[in-house]
């Protein structure tokens, strides 16, 4: 095997950073044992969740410059901070409690280790495409679908360390075993020799002009509601499921087994749609498939719902089933399919830049989605029909930005 070829020098390192940093999904693990040890409300500690996703996004943001210029340094930032953020958590979640212990975790977890999160998940993607220069979907597929996949690997053994060790242990045991798999990536990452980044000039990119580009500004509003509504969704999976299989003989055995199906789910429509998306003319047409089979599974919930008076019926937990698998395919599809369809329309120039822009509505979505939700239950007193209302007519509002604000540009080629 040469030890300068694509798996070895982008598709390895890549999975190492991302099946690492993925594992900020397996948030609901451990979210309550967090909140008792602490002694704070499973609200107030839900924050620091929010606050990685904002950093993430923002981080990612701002670094484009930086990872477009050194993948290494940013990779090494990267490994530092996601791991030092993790074993900060496990110190304040030990050695102190209540409001202290909240605001150790919001800056450990969600500012630390948010950054990280940000800078860690745009750094192996440019190399990717560079080195799967006629693959570039299955090339980002297969990066994204290890920050989904982290979920589905990590969440047994969390859950194992935390009942048998304890939480603090948890952060600290993990904090070790994730900067070495990071570092290795860090070690390994490396651009396709040869290739020399284009030499820039001063202040050339300029972010805020972007959100003036009509195809930019539509992409950024459909790659929001996407993830907005996956997550005030993907976030109350369990209390949904609780909800809708109440009182039935199967509900311990679907709140227990559904979870790790949509989590696959979720890792397959990471290296799925972006791969399909490498066969079609227009990756854009992802975007269109994952909200017509999102708007068309929401509606068939809802009816099903009305019909059988709501829950405790079989057909309709069928269909809840089928709505979180096809939700969590679609949200994890919507960001592997991102980077390459920027590709298609700004080119390869300056796409750290972009994507990392681009993933600011990520941040933005890690605040409103799941707030969404816990409002609306909060003003309704209901189950969980009037979410699926407000992300019904938010999938439609980004289909139809899908249809007439993403133009083909015929200049660039990927």
């Amino acid at each position: 095997m040469k030890l300068n070829n694509k798996w070895l020098r982008a598709a390895i390192p890549a999975l190492l950073i991302h099946c690492s940093i993925g594992t900020v999904y397996c948030w609901s693990t451990f979210k309550n044992t967090i909140a008792e040890k602490i002694g704070m409300s499973d609200f107030a500690v839900g924050w620091a969740f929010s606050l990685a996703i904002f950093f993430l996004g923002m981080s990612a943001a701002f670094a484009g410059k930086m990872v477009e210029k050194n993948i290494h340094k940013s990779s090494l930032i990267s490994c530092i901070c996601f791991t030092l953020g993790m074993i900060g958590t496990g110190l304040f979640i030990q050695f102190t409690s209540g409001v202290v212990a909240l605001i150790g975790i919001f800056l450990c977890y969600g500012c630390v280790m948010g950054i990280g999160l940000g800078i860690g998940y745009l750094t192996p993607v440019k190399t990717l495409m560079l080195w799967f220069s006629e693959q570039k979907g299955l090339a980002t597929g297969i990066s994204i679908m290890g920050f989904g996949l982290a979920k589905a690997i990590a969440t047994s053994i969390m859950e194992a360390i935390q009942n048998n060790i304890g939480i603090s242990e948890m952060f600290y045991i993990l904090g070790a075993v994730y900067f070495v798999m990071m570092f290795i990536g860090h070690l390994l990452l490396t651009k396709p020799e040869g290739w020399v980044e284009p030499e820039e000039a001063k202040n050339e990119f300029k972010p805020l002009s972007m959100f003036k580009d009509k195809t930019f500004l539509g992409i950024w509003l459909m790659f929001f509601i996407n993830i907005h509504c996956g997550l005030a969704l993907i976030t109350y999976e369990k209390q949904i499921l609780k909800v809708t299989f109440e009182g039935m003989a199967v509900a311990a055995t679907m709140i227990s087994l559904i979870p790790s199906i949509t989590a696959a789910f979720n890792a397959l429509g990471r290296i799925g749609y972006s791969t399909i998306s490498d066969k079609l003319k227009d990756r854009n047409t992802i975007y269109k498939i994952i909200f017509a089979s999102s708007i068309v599974i929401t509606l068939v919930a809802l009816a099903t719902f009305s019909i059988s008076n709501g829950l405790n019926s079989i057909v309709y937990g069928i269909i809840v089933i089928a709505l979180l698998i096809i939700i969590n395919a679609g949200y994890g599809g919507g960001f592997s399919t991102l980077p390459a369809l920027l590709s298609s329309r700004f080119g390869m120039d300056k796409i750290s830049k972009i994507h990392g822009l681009s993933l600011s509505a990520w941040a933005v979505a890690g605040i409103t989605g799941n707030n969404m939700s816990e409002l609306i239950l909060n003003l309704t007193g209901r189950t969980y029909d009037y979410i699926l209302i407000a992300t019904l007519v938010l999938y439609v509002v980004a289909m139809v930005i899908s249809l007439t604000m993403i133009k083909k540009n015929k200049e660039i080629k990927e």
